[in-house]
């Protein structure tokens, strides 16, 4: 998957996990949780979605770098660079 195409994933997770935000400002630099109202279960979610759709195995310790969507999308990018877009 492209850059693009992982953001667009993360948008398309987030938009399931917290319905009724809007996405459409979201600012890709800053904290997902100073821009949205998601407390820790919804960032589990996060990771869980991601595994279950795309089989991604994020680590714990590794949480700290999906803070932000640059951040999640640097993350995410070599782990999925081989899984193509459905």
């Amino acid at each position: 998957m492209t850059k693009a195409e992982i953001r667009e994933e993360v948008l398309d997770i987030l938009a399931d996990i917290a319905p009724d935000e809007d996405l459409s400002n979201l600012d890709d630099s800053q904290s997902f949780r100073e821009q949205m109202e998601l407390d820790s279960m919804d960032f589990l979610d996060i990771v869980m979605e991601l595994r279950k759709r795309h089989r991604v195995q994020i680590p714990e310790d590794d949480y700290v770098n999906l803070a932000s969507m640059n951040s999640t999308v640097e993350y995410l990018e070599p782990l999925m660079k081989d899984i193509e877009k459905v």
